[in-house]
């Protein structure tokens, strides 16, 4: 076990990932002396600045020098200079589960677990129970929508914590409580099944031992409590927690909550999309579950700001309007097209950039309907997240499932970025909503697709 005093000081290799500038600013909060590295220099170290922060761009091992331990990102491999250094120099590394662990086993913690929505789901907690006053510390994996840093540490009880199943750092969490999102396949490996997965979420599960806060509509987050004391949300009847929906637009949805049988009133969540509803109904629920009045909660949803590329809107040039939104696996997908099917644009033209080598092995098979609510279709080559290529594994097996599924879809495979950014300026008229969909650098295309349609001074 880690031992994390207030006088300690941590040095943060990869600081600027979105898991490791969280914790840098709980040790911050906590008095800790941070400092931390990064291969490039981007906004978020500017972030990490201002709160205090020493951060260095680029990798050195002199960056360890007095430093009483080392934590590191799960990109940052055994070579990288500044952690030979820390085991040369006797200086303890562990990785990011080990300090996230530490920092859990200090509050009652409230993990936020699941194969989508987590994200979301913990962010909307976080924000509900600090407009209503109750003080938690918490830690999200993404940056917010104001650009903030998704992270505090607080003398509050509550500390919440997306709990990330993509490296197993959920099973070593110390957790009073836990809410589950959803259980599908995915960061399958070698010596990871689906099942094996499936497996680890039923664990994990077990080891809330302040009881579960389990979404309904998910076949596999019932399955993985089962036999556990769990409170259930989502849609249909059998839920402890209800969501009648009453309006959609490309803003918000709005909806009646029912809580344990009483009404809490008229809801606004301040996002599109039938899937966002029902995380905040997650959210409400935990956030109830913890002692926080329905209707107070329901209040204080409204003023959520949101989380970054969470269908995010980025801008309109030429009479586009452009967003940008994480999703990468096939649910994901088809719940981000169906919430810009209900903004009323005139055509939904995607462009989707696949998310790994090994996912794309694994579940590629499995995106031949989501595309469903897209007019055009254009699928870039994989991000590789910095794993190895797998040969014969691209983008274009993606392609070839949509297609062979739909021919005729309007579906193309464009592979270089450059390439796909210049076919979006082409194909995209007034009237029409770009939505840009993957977890790697796709981010990057709507601001050079604008620079593109924005007429020349």
């Amino acid at each position: 076990m880690v031992e994390l005093r207030p006088t300690a000081r941590v040095h943060i290799v990869g600081v600027g990932g979105a898991g490791m500038s969280a914790i840098a600013v709980v040790l911050a909060d906590m008095g800790c002396a941070v400092t931390g590295s990064d291969a490039v220099d981007s906004p978020v170290l500017d972030r990490l600045r201002d709160h205090g922060v020493q951060v260095g761009v680029g990798h050195d091992g002199s960056r360890v020098a007095g430093a009483d331990l080392v934590a590191r990102s799960t990109a940052i491999g055994d070579d990288n200079p500044e952690v030979v250094a820390a085991r040369r120099a006797g200086i303890p590394v562990h990785r990011r589960a080990e300090i996230l662990s530490a920092i859990t086993s200090m509050r009652t913690t409230v993990a936020v677990a699941g194969t989508h929505g987590k994200t979301t789901t913990s962010a909307m907690l976080s924000h509900i129970l600090t407009a209503v006053g109750a003080d938690p510390g918490f830690v999200v994996g993404a940056l917010m929508a104001d650009g903030n840093i998704g992270a505090r540490w607080s003398d509050g009880p509550w500390f919440v914590v997306e709990a990330d199943e993509s490296d197993g750092t959920f099973g070593e969490l110390t957790v009073d409580r836990a809410l589950v999102t959803s259980v599908e396949p995915d960061h399958l490996r070698t010596d990871r099944s689906a099942e094996q997965l499936a497996d680890e979420f039923a664990r994990f599960c077990a080891g809330a031992t302040g009881g579960l806060v389990v979404c309904a509509d998910d076949d596999g987050a019932l399955v993985a409590s089962q036999g556990c004391e769990r409170v259930l949300y989502g849609t249909g009847p059998q839920a402890d927690y209800r969501w009648r929906f009453r309006r959609r637009d490309r803003h918000s949805v709005e909806g009646e909550v029912i809580g344990r049988g009483r009404s809490w009133g008229r809801a606004t969540v301040p996002m599109p999309g039938d899937h966002n509803a029902v995380n905040a109904l997650g959210a409400l629920a935990m956030a109830c579950e913890l002692g926080v009045v329905g209707p107070d909660a329901v209040a204080a949803l409204a003023g959520f700001g949101g989380v970054a590329r969470r269908f995010e809107y980025r801008g309109e040039a030429g009479g586009v309007a452009f967003v940008d939104d994480y999703a990468h696996l096939p649910t994901e997908v088809a719940c981000a097209l169906q919430a810009a099917a209900e903004g009323g644009w005139d055509r939904v033209v995607c462009a989707f950039q696949p998310h790994r080598f090994t996912r794309t092995l694994h579940v590629g098979s499995a995106f031949g309907e989501c595309f469903e609510g897209a007019d055009v279709v254009i699928i870039t080559d994989i991000y590789s997240a910095g794993e190895p290529e797998i040969p014969g594994v691209s983008g274009e097996l993606i392609w070839r499932t949509v297609t062979e599924a739909h021919p005729e879809w309007d579906v193309s495979y464009v592979a270089a970025l450059d390439d796909a950014a210049d076919r979006l300026a082409e194909v995209l008229r007034p009237g029409d909503l770009c939505l840009t969909l993957g977890a790697g650098d796709l981010t990057d295309v709507p601001d050079q697709v604008m620079a593109a349609l924005r007429p020349r001074r």
